[in-house]
């Protein structure tokens, strides 16, 4: 499944949002005070750029080398993607601002313990100001995403263009790739019993009917979902079709109509409940809950001997390693591809060292080839605990890139090349045809873009 990132990094990255970005405002005939550009109906003051200053410095970013000029250039481009968003009728209705904008002020209210102290954290004078403010921001950033997702989508790659790709590197630039290896695992997990199970379907059920009485579901899975990635926004994800997650979540989530909650059901995450909460074309938002019955000591311990004893024949050479993750493995993941695992990064099989998942990497860098570990205790991303044999079967050391062994390294390169083309020529088209005014002097900045005109 797709976790997001903590809890944590959410809010320092809200709060950066929120310094950085100025609220937009429909374009005045009249000059305004500390209006240094106009992009459409967007204006960008003076104090944005100061704003922006702040917000990478607090990233202890070094900023001596950052020109105004340089951060101007910036805030022209999101203008730019937000207005022609609205121009090609890309709609984020208020009512999904505002979901997000209760998810964020809920969230902040927690960590910081009241709302009064929330308007005194940002410095506004009132609550009212400060939502009306957030509301500008989130609609802003939501229209943007949608219209830079909306050019590179269109973006794909031929074979012959990847080619085309490698042979125009010079030699003496082509992209050095670092160590790297493929790894393959074997998970065993321990068995639940039927009671256990039962205990988790009738709470999802209960909680299901707490909301259809009137209770938020929102509450309810900050209260009791076991997904660390989504339970403090209220179980939220926005995916289409292609999203990685499992089928069986996908199959239910497609299955629901707008407001419907589902009935409980398992994957190898644990149990869930789905509220489909609207319906955009081929995307959804929805929320879940997910909680994983609980394992006994006994059923560890089973697991554990179960995993210990597939090492021991396929080091007797009764059964290859390969063999045994098809036909014996818990994880379906992986199974088919006989335990390889796939790095989420690059959605290849290959792991960079110098890039790879710290416990990861702690538990295969000591093993030599065609050795396989001891069981290694894990736990899934619902806490749920599980054991593992794991091994290392392929090593590729550093090296420069060669276009059939590392193919899809250079596709990867090569499309984000023509999607940075695609959207410089969007940018070019849609500058000539969008009203745009500079003032002062940024009149005289040397930007990227042919914002003048000229």
């Amino acid at each position: 499944m797709n976790i997001l990132k903590s809890n944590k990094l959410n809010f320092i990255l809200l709060f950066f949002i929120f310094i950085s970005m100025s609220v937009s405002a429909q374009v005045k005939k009249q000059k305004v005070d500390g209006v240094i550009g106009v992009v459409g109906d967007y204006v960008i003051l003076d104090s944005d750029i100061d704003k922006s200053y702040l917000e990478l410095k607090s990233q202890n970013i070094d900023i001596k080398d950052i020109q105004r000029c340089q951060m101007f250039g910036k805030l022209l481009e999101d203008k730019l993607y937000a207005h022609q968003a609205i121009q090609d009728s890309i709609v984020v209705s208020d009512a999904d601002v505002n979901t997000k904008l209760d998810e964020q002020v809920n969230y902040m209210v927690e960590q910081l313990g009241s709302m009064d102290k929330v308007v005194q954290y940002f410095k506004k004078p009132n609550e009212a100001d400060f939502r009306s403010d957030l509301f500008e921001i989130i609609k802003v950033n939501r229209l943007t995403s949608e219209m830079q997702k909306k050019i590179v989508d269109q973006v794909t790659i031929t074979p012959e263009e990847v080619r085309d790709f490698f042979k125009k590197i010079p030699k003496d630039d082509l992209p050095v790739f670092g160590a790297e290896m493929e790894v393959a695992q074997i998970v065993i997990k321990p068995v639940v019993s039927k009671e256990s199970k039962q205990i988790v379907i009738d709470k999802l059920k209960e909680i299901k009917k707490e909301v259809q009485d009137g209770a938020s579901f929102y509450g309810k899975a900050v209260l009791y979902s076991e997904d660390p990635g989504s339970s403090s926004q209220g179980g939220f994800y926005k995916m289409d079709r292609k999203t990685q997650f499992v089928k069986e979540f996908k199959d239910v989530a497609f299955s629901l109509e707008e407001g419907q909650i589902s009935e409980p059901f398992e994957t190898d995450f644990g149990f869930h409940i789905i509220f489909l909460e609207k319906i955009r074309g081929q995307e959804v938002d929805l929320r879940h809950i997910v909680i994983s019955p609980k394992v006994t000591d006994e059923a560890l311990k089973a697991a554990k001997e179960k995993a210990t004893l597939i090492r021991s024949k396929i080091e007797d050479k009764k059964i290859t390693f390969t063999e045994a993750a098809r036909t014996m493995s818990d994880e379906k993941e992986t199974r088919n591809d006989g335990g390889t695992l796939t790095n989420p990064k690059t959605q290849d099989t290959r792991f960079e060292l110098t890039k790879m998942d710290p416990s990861l990497y702690a538990q295969v860098s000591n093993l030599k080839d065609n050795e396989i570990s001891e069981p290694i205790v894990d736990e899934g991303r619902t806490g749920g605990k599980f054991y593992k044999i794991i091994t290392v079967t392929n090593r590729f050391e550093e090296h420069t890139a060669d276009y059939s062994k590392d193919y899809t390294r250079l596709k990867e390169l090569a499309l984000k090349e023509k999607q940075i083309k695609a959207i410089a020529k969007w940018s070019e088209e849609k500058i000539k045809e969008t009203y745009i005014k500079i003032n002062g002097e940024y009149r005289d900045c040397v930007l990227t873009n042919n914002w003048l005109k000229k």
